[in-house]
Parts: structure tokens; C-alpha cells; sequence
């Protein structure tokens, strides 16, 4: 595989030395107004794929414009008046073709598009979409969520079909009835996994736009592929910057800052944010306030991009996340020991305390010549994640205290090219390679037992404690990725990619897998269009995973497992389906359904066992999910809303690696020959939200969720009780300065302080009790500069 991959590289190396400039062309067409007459006089200008006005004209008396020497490439074509956008329309010019574009006012064209923002030409030729689902929100949607640019990655996500609400320590949130498997991307470019903890090291300001893919991924998405989380950078087009702070229940103060600007051929867009609570983690308990549940997180993002020239681009990325936690409190509870100086200790004044650290970059050589668009991207990504234990406290209502620090060291190279061989095929390739150096360290303390597991005791009836149990590795693994695609435009109506890729994952196992891809679009009509896919799908499981040594070493102590079977981790394999159709109805709303099936093979779940609220991965040796999911969206001008309803069934049998985690053999027994339900299946979800603009200056809005419950009971037998919940905001924009906005947001969540509980501390691999949150109330003041 690494010979394939070296020929690879060799193979589009000849692209690197793109020329500079490539054949030109020329642009010209009509601009006609919003009465169907020729428009003279108005401002024409050129933008190319980084927001730059590459040229501009002025129409004459029969509304004609016309620009000569354009460089191969796609633009953005703006009509303007007094620097306000009329309208908007793309051209892509070719070698030695003239291209020509009308601009009618009448249809208003891609009224969307933003004068001085980059059109991403690079990634849309790179990043096919085709026969997949795509659900994207930008900057404008997320700033009308009740929370506004303060509201965390995974709750944006969930305004999106399919995505299931969880706790922190579970992996917050599940797409399509999956655990984790979800692939984040910044730009286009891979973000490696980090160590599983609570916090997320994407702030929510950087985001211009996040776009959710699933379904049947075009072969260009592997590794991880429940989900992908392509999220658009802000960039120095911003041309400003925003100062804004946010404070409200359970001691919330978010104060953030970020600015973005413009010099010669460079942009570039910093940002940065600080958040301290009182409620980092979801509350153990029901109430409105939690105890020992104190956070402080620090983020910080850089963003540089130069043009080299028109065709050529260098792209920085590097992003800092630091996260202390309090692991929040379960008052009262019994103790289970008794340690010798801790007799008589409440289970609300244990200190057991987690640190986060996730640190990021990446430099990518973007160019583009004569329809061949090709990117190389080298990243970094350094994780740890430390728990440090209350060991008098854990001993004493655990029986075992184990300061467990997990770090992850991943470098990469990733390379991405594009070739329009003509009007009706483009090829794209590329290939993935990864390196992680993990190193896990855990320092162990337990009670001794005797016979029959009964805890040996001194002559004051307090229980003897172990001697520290060290276990230290170290790991090294290597994943390999290559894929080649084509998308074929068959027709005007019917377009098809089909492809493959080849993975190789050489880790604690070593395995690898040819996988065909293919999806489809159908225009049936300009309102109707119907999508289908086949994928077949790889996945390597998480490195963080546990040696026979760790086993051994608990032996004669209460940390012993009950059951000492530990077969390796195994990559999960599937075949995966689906199909859907959008239809849209009249100018404003769009509807659709989308159903999908995954057959799996070794299916890949993860579960808290240990006391760091880290999780384990494990496999059932079979497994399937379905589901089902419907939309609708309203786009008035003032009005927008949306409606998600989604069905979903993840079922698993028999589990085959990890089994040493399981502390009920009964519980095992039972799985290794019924279909059991992931911990992490919810039936029925649903999301809706609706933001009105009052005045321009004023806009109020709302949103809800509702879930049927997550699993737990022995085996997963039994489902928590179903919720809801709403949020409601209201925002007032001010302008005191010209060209600055003061902008003031009121919001309040969960507004009809329900109780509702995400986890119960029951089911397969659910270690604790989790709730979410009740009533907040929070205000965010934000100024433009």
C-alpha cells in the first residue's frame, strides 16, 4: 500500500508545476433589470475565487458589458449601484472559449453572494457532492440560533436531520443512529481525531459556513463517514473585526474577539475566546445548579492565505484549544468502601478534575490551470486529555483511583486533484497519509481482595490499598487512503460519480479494503430532484485502546475484571444505501425525504467503562442501522423556519473485541446471541426553529428538540423517557459609528425548564447519570469595528 501511495504522489507530481497564468479568455453579456430592459451604466465587476475584483465595466446604453484577458478559472460577475449588490451570477471560463452570461435582475440570481467574499472555486471543484446529503448553515443561519455565535459546534449541528442530542462524556451527538464516526474538516482539509473528552476545540466564531454531508460519500470520504463536518473559515475578507461578550446562568462569561483583514495579495482572519461556568459537564442530577462542575476553555484560531498569483494559493490554518473540567457531583451516595482518613465523606465533595489540550495546523498549496485544480495539504495534530482522581474519594465509592493521562501525536498529508477532462466528465483523485504516536499512562491505585473477592481489611476495618498499578505504552499507527472518481454528466437532467477507494489502517491490527462508490442525481424537473447511492465503507477504530497488560496487573483487586477475554479491535466494514428526493414548492419552501440503510460488519461502538471520562471503542460482530428522515424549509423575506423529523434503528449481536469492560457476564452472555440496541439509539428525533425580522434592526427567533429517549436498562432493553425543549432569542441591532453595528442579543433556553435526562448511567458502556441543562437565561452584547 505505501508503494501505491508513493506512486501516487508520483503520479500527480507533474501537476505541482502548474504554469503560472494560463490561455485567457473573454467574458461579456447582458445585464438586464428587474422590468426585463436593458440596464445601462451600472457597475460590472469580476471576482475571482478568493474575493478579489479581478476586473470591472460599465454597461453601455444596451445594457452590455464585456472583459477581455480573463484567466481560466470560476467567477462571481456582480452588478452594482453605489456599492450595493443588484444582483449576482457565476461563470466559469475556459482556454481560448468565450464565455458569455446574461444577468437578469428578474430571476434574482444567487442573490446571496457577498461582495469581498471569496467564492471557493478550489474546494467546489475538489469536493463532489453528488448523490449525497448536504445540509449547510452559514454565518447568517447560525447567527440567528438562539445563541447566536456563542452557540457550540455540536448544538449547530443539531438543526440538521438525523443528529441525536447526548451527553459530553458519550460523544455529544449521534448522526444517523452512529457513534462518533464523524469526520471533521476545515476547509476541506482533514482535522485528525483527538482523544475523546468534553471539550470541542472548534470555536463557533471562526465558522462562515458548516456543511453536514451523509448518505452514500462520494470515494473521496473515507476513514470516518457517519458524517462529514466540512466547516468554511472566516477569512481577512471580513475586512473588521467583533468584539463581543455573553454572560447569563450557572456563572456563563464568554468573552471573544476576532478580526480579519486584507494586505496586498495576503488575507488573513485571527480569533479568540475564553469561557468559565459553573456548568461544564451535564449535572449528574435533576437540579437547576450543579456541584463541582466549574470550566475553563480557552481557544484561539489563525487563518493566513497569499496569492501566489491568479491561479496559485498558499493556505495557513493553526488552532489552540485548552479545557480544564471539575467532574460534576452525585451527592449523597453510598459509600462502597471504607479508606483509612476518609470514613464518613459525602460523595458531593469528591475532587476528581480533567484537562484538556488539542492543538492544530496546516499549510495547503492550492492551483489551479487549464480545468486541472490541485491541492497538498501537510497537518498536525497534537491531543492529551488527563484525568486527575480525588484518590481518597475514589477509592472510597469506586474501589479504584487511576490518574490516566492519553496523548495522541497525528501528522498527515493529504492531496486532492481535479481534472475537467471536458463538459461532461471530471476525474478526481488524491490520497491520505497519517502517522499517530500515542502514548497512554495510567497510575492506578485499588483495594486488595482475597477469597471469593472479598476486600482484605487492616485491623481498624479499613480496606488495604494496592501498591500503584503502572501501565505505560507507547504505539505508533499508520492509516493509507487512495481513491480515484469520476462525475459524469450523462445529460442536462442526469448526472452519476462513481469511483473507488482503497484504505489500509495498520495499528493494533493490520487490515485493508477495496471500497466502489457510486451515486446519482436526477433533475426530474426544475423543482424536483431525486438522489441515490451505494458506498462501501471502511473505518478504522480509535488508537486509544487497552493491553492485556492493563488486565493482568488488577489481579486480586477490586478493579479485576470479571470477565478477562480482550480480543483486539477490529476496522468496522458496511454497505451502506441510499436514496431521497427534495421537491420544492413555489418560490419559498422546500421540502424532502430521505431514507437509508447500513449493513455492518464488526460495527464499531465506544462506551465509558473506566473512571476517566474517556471513551473505549469495542465491535459487535453484526450489526444494521435505518432510518429515515424528513425535512421542510420556508425562506420568506422575513420569515425563515425549518422542520426536521427523523426515524432511526441501531441494532448490534455478539460482542467481539474489548470484552474485558463488560462487568456483567450475564449481560455478555445475552448479547452474543440476541440483537441488542446501541446505547446510543434513539427512535424518533425531531428539530424545528423559526427567526423573524421585525424591522432589519430587530429579529426574534425560536427553536426546538425533541428526542424519544436514548437506551439503557441491561442491554440496552429499555429507553429513556422521551423530551422536548425550546429556546426562544430576540436581538436589537444599533448604529452609533458609521459602518459599525452595536448588537444586543437576549436569549433564554430550555424556556419551559424541563427535566429531562440524556443518560441514566445504565445501559452498555454508560458510566454516569447525565441531565441537561435546565432554564437559562443569557445576554450577549457584540460590537463591529
Amino acid at each position: 500500500m505505501k508503494r501505491a501511495v508513493f506512486a501516487a504522489a508520483l503520479l500527480f507530481s507533474p501537476l505541482c508545476a502548474l504554469p503560472a497564468y494560463a490561455a485567457d479568455a473573454s467574458v461579456d453579456g447582458m445585464l438586464r433589470g428587474a422590468d426585463g430592459q436593458p440596464l445601462a451604466q451600472t457597475q460590472i465587476k469580476l471576482q475571482d475565487g478568493r474575493g478579489r475584483i479581478a476586473q470591472s465595466a460599465i454597461t453601455d446604453a444596451r445594457g452590455h458589458y464585456a472583459f477581455t484577458h480573463v484567466p481560466v478559472g470560476s467567477y462571481v460577475l456582480l452588478a452594482m449601484q453605489k456599492d450595493a449588490v443588484l444582483g449576482s451570477s457565476h461563470v466559469s471560463v475556459y482556454a481560448g472559449q468565450p464565455a458569455h452570461r446574461d444577468i437578469d435582475l428578474a430571476r434574482k440570481q444567487e442573490m446571496n453572494v457577498v461582495i469581498g467574499q471569496p467564492a471557493p472555486t478550489f474546494q467546489n471543484s475538489l469536493s463532489p457532492t453528488t448523490g449525497t446529503n448536504s445540509y449547510k448553515m452559514d454565518a447568517k443561519a447560525i447567527a440567528a440560533l438562539p445563541q447566536g455565535d456563542d452557540t457550540p459546534l455540536d448544538k449547530i449541528l443539531l438543526q440538521t436531520p438525523g443528529v441525536a442530542e447526548d451527553s459530553a462524556a458519550s460523544g455529544s451527538l449521534h448522526i444517523r443512529g452512529e457513534h462518533a464516526n464523524v469526520q471533521y474538516r476545515l476547509n476541506g482539509i482533514l482535522l485528525p481525531d483527538g482523544i475523546d473528552g468534553f471539550g470541542e476545540m472548534i470555536d463557533p466564531h471562526i465558522i462562515e459556513s458548516a456543511t453536514l454531508l451523509d448518505g452514500a460519500l462520494p470515494a473521496q470520504y473515507g476513514f470516518h463517514t457517519a458524517g462529514i463536518v466540512d466547516i468554511d473559515t472566516k477569512t481577512g475578507f471580513e475586512n473588521g473585526g467583533t468584539a463581543e461578550i455573553m454572560g447569563g446562568s450557572n456563572g456563563t462569561l464568554q468573552p471573544s474577539i476576532s478580526y480579519g483583514g486584507t494586505t496586498g495579495d495576503a488575507d488573513y482572519f485571527l480569533a479568540a475566546s475564553h469561557l468559565s461556568s459553573d456548568l461544564g459537564i451535564e449535572n449528574p442530577t435533576s437540579g437547576h445548579n450543579a456541584i463541582h462542575d466549574h470550566t475553563e476553555q480557552d481557544k484561539q484560531f489563525g487563518y493566513a492565505s497569499y496569492m501566489i498569483n491568479s491561479m496559485q494559493r498558499l493556505e495557513l490554518i493553526a488552532g489552540n484549544s485548552i479545557s480544564y473540567f471539575q467532574i460534576p457531583n452525585n451527592p449523597n451516595q453510598p459509600a462502597a468502601y471504607t479508606i483509612a482518613g476518609a470514613n464518613g465523606m459525602n460523595s458531593a465533595s469528591v475532587n476528581d478534575r480533567q484537562f484538556e489540550s488539542n492543538q492544530f495546523a496546516t499549510a495547503a498549496w492550492q492551483g489551479q490551470n487549464d480545468g486541472v485544480t490541485m491541492q497538498i495539504a501537510p497537518y498536525i495534530r497534537n491531543s492529551e486529555t488527563h484525568y486527575r482522581p480525588d484518590v481518597a474519594g475514589d477509592l472510597t465509592f469506586n474501589g479504584v483511583a487511576s490518574d490516566v493521562q492519553y496523548t495522541d501525536l497525528a501528522t498527515g498529508l493529504q492531496n486532492d486533484n481535479s481534472w475537467r477532462v471536458n463538459r461532461d466528465h471530471t476525474l478526481r483523485a488524491g490520497f491520505t497519509v497519517q502517522n499517530d504516536h500515542i502514548q497512554d499512562n495510567s497510575n492506578s491505585i485499588a483495594l486488595l481482595t482475597g477469597a471469593g473477592g472479598a476486600v482484605l481489611t487492616d485491623g481498624s476495618g479499613n480496606a488495604i490499598e494496592s501498591a500503584p498499578i503502572v501501565n505505560n505504552h507507547s504505539k505508533d499507527g499508520q492509516l493509507y487512503g487512495l481513491y480515484l472518481q469520476d462525475e459524469w454528466k450523462i445529460n442536462d437532467k442526469l448526472t452519476v460519480n462513481y469511483g473507488a477507494r482503497f484504505d489500509d489502517m495498520e495499528q493494533y491490527v493490520s487490515a485493508n479494503q477495496l471500497s466502489p462508490r457510486v451515486g446519482l442525481v436526477y433533475k426530474a424537473t426544475d423543482t424536483t430532484t431525486f438522489h441515490a447511492g451505494y458506498a462501501r465503507y471502511f473505518t478504522p477504530p480509535p488508537m486509544e485502546l487497552v493491553s492485556n497488560g492493563d488486565i493482568a496487573g488488577f489481579a486480586n483487586t477490586t478493579n479485576a475484571p470479571a470477565i478477562t477475554q480482550n480480543d483486539a479491535v477490529k476496522p468496522e466494514r458496511s454497505h451502506n444505501f441510499d436514496v431521497g428526493v427534495t421537491q420544492k414548492l413555489g418560490a419559498h419552501w422546500e421540502i424532502g425525504n430521505d431514507a437509508y440503510y447500513k449493513l455492518v460488519h464488526d460495527l464499531l461502538d465506544e462506551g465509558q467503562f473506566g473512571p476517566a471520562l474517556i471513551l473505549t471503542p469495542f465491535n459487535y460482530q453484526h450489526g444494521y442501522i435505518y432510518g429515515d428522515e424528513i425535512t421542510a424549509n420556508y425562506t420568506g423575506d422575513r420569515l425563515k423556519a425549518y422542520a426536521n423529523f427523523a426515524f432511526s434503528r441501531a441494532m448490534g449481536e455478539n460482542v467481539v473485541s474489548s470484552q474485558f469492560n463488560f462487568t456483567d457476564p450475564a449481560e455478555l452472555a445475552y448479547i452474543g446471541d440476541h440483537y441488542v440496541h446501541l446505547d446510543h439509539d434513539q427512535t424518533y428525533t425531531a428539530s424545528a426553529g423559526a427567526t423573524y425580522d421585525i424591522t432589519g434592526d430587530d429579529q426574534a427567533g425560536i427553536d426546538g428538540h425533541f428526542g424519544s429517549g436514548l437506551r439503557d436498562g441491561f442491554a440496552n432493553t429499555s429507553h429513556l423517557p422521551p423530551y422536548a425543549t425550546f429556546d426562544l432569542s430576540a436581538e436589537h441591532k444599533m448604529h452609533f459609528f458609521e459602518h459599525d453595528e452595536t448588537a444586543v442579543r437576549l436569549s433564554v433556553i430550555n424556556v419551559m425548564d424541563s427535566a429531562y435526562e440524556l443518560r441514566s448511567g445504565t445501559g452498555i458502556g454508560v458510566g454516569a447519570p447525565q441531565w441537561g441543562s435546565r432554564r437559562g437565561f443569557f445576554i450577549a452584547v457584540s460590537q463591529k469595528f
